[in-house]
């Protein structure tokens, strides 16, 4: 593994892995802007313009970019997070040039066309209707939205259809002017490269790129509370959780080992106790976000609404007695599953290149896996008992959806 950084004139910052023997190669923009750099009449609207980047150019259609890339066998696609937003291609490594100029082509030259924009938003619109079908991953937005009330954090990715609704060809292009700028810009590639050849890529494609210094976004605020949408469903589905830190924080590794003990497979206390033990669900599990200045742990599970006074207190009694109860077997087995998931990850060049991009925009630098490695062996039982102890509260934020009446954590 061969890590080289190369920072352009225009702030880009590119940064890749070169790995012998591989004959492919994952390679992309990621771009630190999303959904928390957006006001609140236009929310969603960075992943509408991620949306947007494939719908042509100055020099090509949508149909010309689809094919472009499909001729030589790639792949081309793109995602919006809450702090970041990718555009990423695979390909064989002769074609690597091909899919750095697509990429350039489509993040500076898109000309969003009104017609591609109403077109866009009808299909925007349709995946907001499907996740507001889908109460398991519509109660996670419930959850955010009570844990950062008024404040972008707490809005949706995708953002509300009323809103998506009159997203104008102005405001793309106003919105990517003023946060797109190459200062907060990653280029990263891994697998079958030449860093060199890569940098050469981007100074010959990348030449539009805006410099100008953006507004920092606002500051996290975390507020917590209680929500609860009756929905005639099957079952109740139910996060709970705690504020957490960043991810510069020095509890970030215990909080992982944390999670992944008490949640994160089927020897976790939760799995076993709420699942094996009791049979109260299908699905249990843990989870944290860590953001720039701010972070979240939660638990999620859903159960039927007859089972809902059951599993409320056994999560609480396992969420009690764990600090407790912790030995140093289970420790082990933690830290073991968390270092394999990550070397595992090791063999693929499309999760080489997003821990780039995500270590550079996090960090500013690449965190090798044997510095990770490292942070992941130093966590100890006290430091897992003191993380616990400060981080479970007696009130949670809480946010369910469900049948029947409302249900509440205390």
């Amino acid at each position: 593994m061969t890590v080289r950084l190369t920072t352009l004139a225009n702030g880009l910052r590119i940064i890749t892995d070169d790995i012998p023997g591989v004959v492919t190669a994952t390679l992309g923009l990621w771009v630190e802007v999303g959904t928390r750099h957006e006001s609140a009449d236009v929310n969603g609207i960075s992943h509408f313009l991620e949306h947007m980047a494939f719908k042509g150019t100055t020099t090509r259609s949508a149909k010309k970019i689809a094919e472009e890339i499909e001729n030589v066998g790639g792949h081309l696609n793109a995602y919006t997070s809450r702090e970041n937003t990718a555009y990423y291609a695979r390909v064989l490594e002769n074609d690597v040039p091909i899919a750095v100029e697509l990429i350039a082509d489509i993040i500076q030259n898109s000309t969003f066309e009104p017609e591609e924009i109403d077109r866009e938003r009808e299909v925007i619109l349709q995946e907001i209707g499907q996740t507001l079908d889908t109460p398991d991953a519509r109660v996670f937005d419930h959850f955010q939205a009570t844990a950062f009330p008024d404040h972008p954090l707490g809005r949706s990715i995708l953002g509300p259809p009323e809103i998506v609704a009159r997203i104008t060809q102005k405001d793309l292009k106003a919105y990517m002017e003023r946060e797109y700028t190459a200062s907060r810009m990653v280029f990263a590639a891994a697998g079958g490269i030449n860093h060199d050849h890569i940098v050469d890529l981007c100074q010959k494609y990348f030449t539009t790129l805006s410099s100008h210094a953006p507004e920092k976004a606002i500051g996290a605020v975390y507020k917590g509370g209680h929500f609860y949408e009756k929905r005639d469903l099957e079952q109740v589905h139910i996060v709970v959780g705690y504020e957490t830190h960043p991810y510069t924080h020095p509890d970030y590794y215990p909080l992982s080992v944390f999670s992944n003990l008490l949640g994160g497979g089927m020897s976790s206390r939760l799995f076993q106790e709420v699942r094996e033990k009791r049979g109260l669900v299908y699905t249990i599990a843990s989870f944290e976000s860590a953001f720039r200045d701010a972070g979240l742990f939660a638990i999620y599970a859903g159960t039927g609404e007859n089972k809902v006074a059951e599993l409320l207190p056994t999560i609480r009694e396992v969420l009690e007695t764990f600090p407790k109860t912790l030995d140093e077997q289970e420790i082990d087995r933690s830290k073991a599953q968390f270092k394999a998931s990550i070397l595992m990850g090791l063999e693929s060049t499309s999760a080489r290149c997003q821990n780039l991009a995500q270590h550079m925009m996090k960090y500013n630098r690449e965190i090798p896996p044997h510095e990770i490695i490292a942070k992941i062996n130093a966590v100890h039982r006290d430091e897992l008992i003191d993380v616990a102890s400060r981080l479970i509260t007696p009130a949670p934020t809480f946010a369910a959806i469900g049948p029947g009446e409302e249900i509440r954590w205390t």
